[in-house]
């Protein structure tokens, strides 16, 4: 009996101690089980892998559609506004990585880049970079600087490059930048962000990578999904993507669809804004079926946005 409870002792302490190292960079299993509504293809990191061709269709949508589609699948919190944003008029969509940076304590510091060297991080350069080693193409550096501006800009102009060569897109922090002017020459590079300073990155600590962050009033998840314009920032479950950009395209379709027999004036504008009767349907069917671009929307998806219009 005294051999069983002390293995079984040993059981448990050792599972703690397992539980309770240090990490820095979250495990592909932990990535999983946050994002585990999402069935698709993976990062090797654990992050859901969105197709490109759903993220490239997600920049036609506006904030007011993404807010009511995540609105009506009970996420609530998901925008962010009041943006200092480096080119403003663009829209930015890619898959996130997070960052969690906190106020430096020499404790908490000293852990990190211990743990950040078993890890196999980088000890040239600052311990700002470390985020940036692992983006990917089509990620977005989603930083949490809480509120940070002065000292608190997590890259200027050179890593700011780096983050565009490995992503083809820009950062969203909760904190600031430096370099704006240099940073606007950057073709193809965005940033939306809470301010700049001329200041260079003082006493910030990253204390983990890829795990959920606060980004003013929303959780943010690693792997999320981003769609950032000029009227905020938007983080969207990755599972919900597809579905998200099929809704919001079959709504731009009508509308536009809507404008055209307005201008032609062959149906009354009740029956045109209202329930479409089999005529109109039919004539949806064949004007989608000559649209000049390319849409995510199926034949599928079409017919059954059709059926629920009585």
């Amino acid at each position: 009996m005294r051999k069983s409870i002390l293995l079984l002792a040993a059981f448990v302490f050792t599972g703690f101690y397992a539980s309770a190292q240090m990490h820095v960079g979250s495990t592909p299993e932990t990535v999983k089980a946050l994002t585990s509504r999402w069935q698709g293809e993976r990062y090797a990191d654990g992050r859901p892998k969105v197709p490109d061709l759903v993220l490239e269709r997600l920049k036609n949508c506006t904030l007011e559609q993404v807010w009511g589609y995540l609105g009506g699948k009970g996420y609530r919190n998901q925008v962010e506004r009041d943006w200092i944003i480096l080119k403003p008029g663009q829209t930015m969509t890619g898959r996130v990585v997070t960052a969690q940076f906190m106020p430096t304590r020499p404790d908490l510091d000293s852990l990190v880049r211990a743990t950040g060297k078993t890890e196999g991080r980088s000890q040239k350069g600052g311990i700002n970079i470390w985020p940036i080693d692992v983006l990917t193409k089509g990620d977005v550096y989603v930083a949490d600087g809480f509120g940070k501006v002065k000292d608190g800009t997590l890259i200027g102009s050179s890593l700011g490059n780096s983050v565009y060569a490995k992503t083809g897109n820009g950062v969203i922090f909760d904190g600031s930048i430096r370099d704006m002017q240099e940073l606007k020459e950057t073709n193809g590079f965005n940033a939306w962000v809470k301010g700049h300073h001329p200041s260079a990155i003082k006493d910030m600590t990253p204390a983990s990578i890829n795990m959920p962050i606060r980004i003013g009033e929303v959780t943010v998840f690693p792997g999320d999904v981003v769609f950032a314009n000029e009227y905020g920032v938007c983080f969207i479950p990755a599972y919900l993507v597809e579905g998200l950009v099929s809704a919001s395209e079959m709504t731009a379709l009508r509308d536009e669809f809507e404008r055209v027999l307005l201008n032609q004036n062959k149906y009354p504008a009740g029956q045109i804004h209202g329930d479409w009767n089999d005529a109109i349907k039919n004539d949806f069917r064949s004007w989608v079926a000559k649209y000049p671009k390319k849409i995510a929307a199926t034949k599928q998806d079409i017919e059954a946005y059709l059926a629920k219009s009585h």
